[in-house]
């Protein structure tokens, strides 16, 4: 898989507005998701190496997160008929496998990800309770090695926008597959 950059974030700039459904048909509206302090979207698949490398980090964090205030979403845009994957079926038997405590939504037409910026996955885009992006990147700096990750971006980001304080502005870009645009 080619090694794609996320694009600089937008501090600032408002979550998209989306209606999706999860792999079982459950429907969830943007505007449901956050939590008091805000909402983490995961744009991520199943068949990516980056993606897979990280995944259980994700749930872990996730776990963390909620417990701060910050509710989790993961995003799957790599619905195309030649990544068979990431299907639909393919995402209930990763939500089964990994045991994904938050959804796992389907964006068949892709138009999350495009509102989004999306290039990548994994890509994270963390938003305040308000809808407003403050962080947008990489996990952490080593997508491959969990043991030798040294600067945990991401959560040091959740951390600061879960105590109020602001949210570290040195963001790096997500690193992972080029997102299978139809």
């Amino acid at each position: 898989m080619a090694l794609t950059e996320s694009r600089p974030g937008a501090p600032g700039a408002a979550m998209p507005e989306f209606t999706l459904q999860d792999a079982s048909g459950r429907t969830f509206r943007s505007a449901d998701l956050p939590g008091p302090k805000g909402l983490l979207i995961a744009v991520t698949c199943n068949h990516c190496p980056y993606a897979k490398a990280v995944w259980d980090r994700v749930i872990a964090l996730s776990g963390k997160a909620a417990a701060q205030g910050v509710n989790t979403v993961a995003i799957n845009p790599n619905l195309n008929p030649d990544y068979p994957d990431d299907s639909v079926d393919a995402m209930r038997a990763e939500i089964r496998a990994r045991g994904i405590p938050f959804p796992y939504l389907v964006d068949a037409d892709q138009s999350v990800a495009r509102s989004l910026g999306a290039v990548c996955t994994p890509e994270f885009f963390l938003y305040d309770a308000a809808g407003t992006l403050v962080y947008h990147g990489r996990l952490d700096d080593n997508w491959k090695e969990p043991d030798r990750v040294t600067r945990h971006e991401l959560a040091d980001a959740i951390d600061a926008l879960a105590a109020g304080r602001p949210v570290p502005t040195d963001q790096r870009p997500a690193l992972g597959c080029s997102i299978k645009w139809v």
